[in-house]
């Protein structure tokens, strides 16, 4: 729980009225989107800073070793970690060659709402380089729950007060740096690169990275595709290597003017389908994505919370802070199960990596 005066109380909704790195790792969690079988946690959307990196997939895992000083029978020789897959919500920013970050230069102001009635994460900030250049941002994402594979994210760079050259990187990034843990050095071995690549790829506006865990051997495929608009002369171009794919795209913005990136990401695994029937998978429901476009899937995330709240919703009179606690508290719950299909309640709703332990102890309870 966050006690902090940036936090407002509101009855549908979540809102962040200013960026403390303090609470950076709290706020992931809150901000995270999930589906049960998806989950992003609310990472800035240029990586960094960051808490602890997230992309969870509902059931994948590496597995290390698990000693006992005194064994016995039927104890499980393996632990099972859950780890953190390839990166699909990376889009970084270059204001005339210097990076967006926002511990430099000035960030003049920064909100983050989450809306539980449409399911969509939203940032506005405006930003002013250590050059001078000043940029207003606005993103959105959100983790779909109609499309179980299907991720999705709109961003927005604006000039404010003078021409600005920006650089925009959509990336999949797999083998994150995560942070240092003290814990048990089997487990910080199994979460160390846990993915090897099989298969990269970039093609036009489309990425595509393949990989399979060492030892749980599972398979993953993330894809994405993007639709840019912008005004002006515009230059893309792709690359991929084993553990990154990359789509940059660069443009000249006069006062006033607007790029807008939207990019779809589609993710898919398994521990038995072969190589090209997992990117065949993920190729699939890339292309479902692109078809419904970002303003249909808003529409559908949007039609699925109305039905959803029509039945569940729980009305607090007279407490507005436990009124928004209940309401939050059912959202998760509803992002920890509604895709989790024939998976079990994923530990923590997929907000972070959650409990070790064999079949991931404690993960239904944990969430319920």
């Amino acid at each position: 729980m966050i006690s902090h005066p940036s936090y407002a109380v509101e009855p549908w909704a979540v809102r962040e009225t200013g960026l403390d790195l303090d609470v950076l790792a709290q706020s992931e969690s809150v901000f995270a989107l999930s589906n049960g079988h998806l989950g992003w946690r609310g990472n800035l959307d240029e990586g960094e800073p960051y808490g602890l990196p997230g992309s969870y997939l509902n059931g994948v895992h590496e597995q290390h070793p698990l000693a006992y000083a005194e064994p016995g029978y039927g104890y499980p020789d393996v632990a099972e970690t859950v780890i953190d897959v390839t990166n699909g919500k990376l889009i970084r920013l270059l204001v005339d060659d210097e990076p967006f970050d926002v511990r430099y230069g000035q960030l003049l102001d920064h909100e983050r709402v989450l809306d539980m009635r449409t399911g969509v994460l939203s940032r506005t900030c405006t930003w002013r380089s250590p050059s001078g250049r000043t940029v207003r941002v606005r993103s959105s994402r959100l983790v779909s729950l109609t499309q179980r594979a299907v991720a999705a994210v709109a961003y927005e760079v604006e000039a404010v007060d003078q021409a600005v050259r920006v650089v925009v990187q959509s990336e999949l990034v797999a083998n994150e740096e995560l942070p240092k843990s003290g814990g048990d050095p089997r487990q910080a071995a199994a979460v160390e690169h846990p993915l090897a690549a099989e298969q990269h790829l970039a093609l036009g506006a489309r990425l595509r990275l393949v990989h399979s865990t060492r030892a749980s051997g599972l398979r993953v495929g993330v894809a994405a595709d993007h639709t840019v608009k912008a005004p002006g002369r515009l230059t893309a171009e792709g690359e991929s290597s084993p553990d990154v794919a990359r789509w940059t795209v660069t443009a000249v913005l006069e006062p006033g003017q607007a790029l807008r990136l939207e990019k779809f990401v589609a993710h898919g695994w398994s521990g038995r389908r072969s190589l090209p029937a997992v990117a065949d998978q993920v190729e699939a429901a890339l292309s479902a994505a692109r078809s419904t476009g970002w303003s249909g899937l808003v529409a559908e995330q949007r039609a699925y919370l109305d039905a959803f709240w029509s039945r569940a919703d729980v009305e607090v009179e007279g407490d507005a802070e436990i009124q928004q606690a209940v309401r939050f508290a059912m959202f998760h719950v509803l992002q920890a199960a509604a895709r989790g299909e024939e998976q079990p309640v994923p530990a923590k709703g997929l907000t972070g990596s959650g409990y070790d332990g064999h079949a991931f102890w404690d993960t239904e309870s944990y969430v319920l």
